[in-house]
């Protein structure tokens, strides 16, 4: 990856000066995964985007599905695009994992289960009408128990939901057939590399993770079966 890493846009890490207390904030980060500053989520993407913070998670339910999700048309990045399960900001000091629940929650009204990070290292750097997307994203799967209800879409944010099997949307997205964010094609090209199930899939090193990234997480689930 290669670009500067707008060191000079956000305030100091954690201090948010000027900024709201109920405003949203991103974590920026040095191309080496060290924090640099925080910006506001809402006004961060633009086309000279700072590297910052990210995750992407894939969730499974009890039969393999993957819940696939379309960004909601008013987005001001990539709206309508089909991606993987859902996207988002660690805040300052939030573990990934309590973020992706948070979330999960927020975007899909769904309790995630058997976090377990897959790919520390991934990122990526996208852009679509200008506007570009440049974050260090590390990849995590998650379970979505067979009581639960079904998604309900946060319209602001989630045009639409499905489940879909994990092998027929993966081939799709490899061949070409089904068109998805740039972030997602990328990642399951790397996610079918660790193999063909899901659920065998091997649990990385939280030490792979970006420097600015932790994993104290409030809660500790068992890993995925």
């Amino acid at each position: 990856m290669t670009g500067g890493t707008g060191a000079g846009t956000g305030a100091a890490l954690g201090a948010g000066a000027g900024i709201g207390q109920d405003e949203e904030l991103v974590v920026l980060v040095s191309a080496d995964g060290e924090a640099v500053g925080t910006a506001p989520k809402a006004t961060v993407h633009g086309p000279d985007t700072p590297l910052h913070l990210a995750f992407s998670v894939y969730l499974f339910d009890d039969e393999g599905g993957l819940l696939v999700t379309q960004r909601a048309l008013g987005k001001a990045t990539f709206p309508g695009v089909w991606t993987n399960s859902a996207c988002g900001h660690p805040a300052p000091g939030e573990a990934v994992e309590d973020a992706v629940r948070r979330r999960a929650r927020d975007e899909l009204g769904l309790d995630v289960h058997d976090l377990r990070l897959v790919l520390p290292r991934f990122s990526y750097r996208a852009e679509m009408d200008g506007v570009v997307e440049w974050e260090l994203c590390p990849v995590l799967t998650g379970r979505v128990r067979g009581t639960a209800p079904p998604p309900r879409p946060e319209p602001t944010e989630v045009e639409d939901a499905r489940w879909v099997p994990w092998e027929r949307f993966a081939a799709d997205v490899l061949a070409g057939r089904r068109q998805v964010s740039t972030w997602c094609l990328e990642q399951v090209a790397e996610l079918t590399a660790l193999g063909a199930d899901p659920a065998r899939w091997p649990a990385a090193d939280p030490a792979d993770l970006p420097a600015a990234m932790t994993t104290e997480s409030s809660e500790r689930p068992a890993p995925l079966e």
